[in-house]
């Protein structure tokens, strides 16, 4: 079963920010993944190709309530340290050797309590659901490669998949690829690196060299799959899939400091040229029959937390505009489901109403552009999103 293709070239880009408190408000580790799962799923039904987690300053200490009572006490109970906490005259444990066993048992314990608050430390909740939404987009035959053992991804692997065109199975013919870069190089003096692209025991000699580690993408062609010897692959951009026949390749995740670094750091030359703020004050509905969007090539849809966009502008002193006048920074202030039945609509349900709603306007209007080659240079190989967020770890690593 195969993902539909749209064979149509698409140059336009869609982008959208969420913020990263709204994890805060969910009780237990399970139930945040759980959460992050539900948004990187609706962004992969939906194309799209950028996530922001922004800060919007309003975040809560996230509580783990699932692991909370074993860590604070250890075997011994509360406020023990991980030591057994016992009374050795009530036990009656006189003996030299004895004491000696016990000594030792109490240091394992001490040891294991350590390693298990490694491995169960809590992030604060922007980085924890920047690290899950790109351990979801990573396919999973690279996951052990980037992601080592992280107490964030403990529940990462009860998600359910992508299932992406970039997740290609084990015996998929596919013309692209996602790999690692291998610490090996063929044979002959203009060998390339050799990357491991899910091929069961066969890795992908690519045009250049490049260092171990780097994750790129490798074009092949598809009849290798089935000739003998090695295969050969050529380098290309991650966003060569998209532009060229319109196949989705997966989303990066940007974190950014406030909701003022969404705007200021966009990685697109330019900058994003249709902005959309989505607010149940939106001054104009999905429903009014003139509403569409203007043609763009890089949209942006910010979504709020509990407290909405106003808040979020009102609490960061960058910015010189009060939060009831959210509206001027956006194109189009939209409220996505007029008369809700709710009085509230949870972040994560806002982004799967607002995503299907746009869908054809999106389609309609994105600006295709014509298709320019793209270049290819060793700065964009290493596309792992932000900054120190890859320490993850593999379906059968995590928890």
């Amino acid at each position: 079963e195969e993902v539909p293709c749209p064979n149509v070239s698409r140059n336009y880009t869609i982008s959208m920010a969420v913020p990263g408190s709204v994890v805060s408000n969910a009780q237990t580790r399970e139930l945040r993944t759980q959460l992050v799962g539900q948004i990187a799923r609706a962004a992969a039904i939906y194309h799209v190709d950028e996530i922001i987690v922004f800060d919007d300053l309003l975040s809560s200490n996230m509580r783990d309530n699932h692991h909370g009572r074993s860590h604070r006490g250890g075997r011994g109970g509360e406020g023990s340290g991980g030591k057994r906490d016992y009374d050795r005259n009530k036990n009656k444990r006189t003996s030299t050797d004895s004491g000696d066993k016990d000594g030792a048992e109490q240091k394992r314990d001490g040891d294991n309590d350590h390693d298990n608050r490694e491995r169960y430390q809590s992030s604060d909740p922007h980085t924890f659901m920047a690290r899950v939404l790109q351990y979801i987009d990573c396919p999973q035959y690279l996951r052990r490669s980037f992601f080592p053992m992280h107490g964030d991804l403990q529940f990462a692997g009860l998600l359910p998949p992508l299932d992406a065109p970039h997740h290609v199975r084990a015996g998929e013919k596919s013309t692209y690829r996602e790999g690692v870069v291998l610490d090996k190089t063929g044979h002959g003096p203009d060998a390339g690196s050799l990357v491991n692209c899910g091929i069961r025991g066969r890795p992908v000699e690519i045009d250049r060299a490049l260092a171990p580690g780097i994750r790129c993408t490798v074009q092949l062609d598809t009849k290798c799959y089935d000739a003998p010897g090695k295969i050969k692959g050529v380098v290309v951009s991650p966003t060569t899939p998209r532009e060229e026949d319109g196949t989705y390749w997966g989303y990066t995740t940007r974190l950014a400091t406030s909701i003022k670094a969404v705007f200021d750091e966009c990685p697109y030359e330019g900058g994003y040229d249709l902005k959309v703020g989505t607010s149940e004050r939106g001054d104009v509905t999905v429903d009014d029959k003139q509403f569409a969007f203007p043609k763009f090539k890089h949209l942006l849809v910010i979504f709020g937390g509990v407290a909405g966009i106003e808040e979020c502008i009102d609490a960061d002193e960058s910015m010189t505009l009060a939060g009831k006048d959210s509206r001027k920074l956006f194109d189009l202030w939209v409220n996505i489901c007029p008369y809700q039945g709710s009085r509230t609509i949870r972040t994560e349900e806002a982004v799967l109403i607002a995503l299907a709603r746009f869908r054809p306007h999106i389609a309609k209007n994105g600006d295709g552009g014509s298709k320019q080659p793209h270049v290819v240079k060793d700065e964009d190989l290493n596309f792992s999103d932000g900054d120190n967020l890859s320490e993850e770890s593999s379906d059968d690593e995590v928890g």
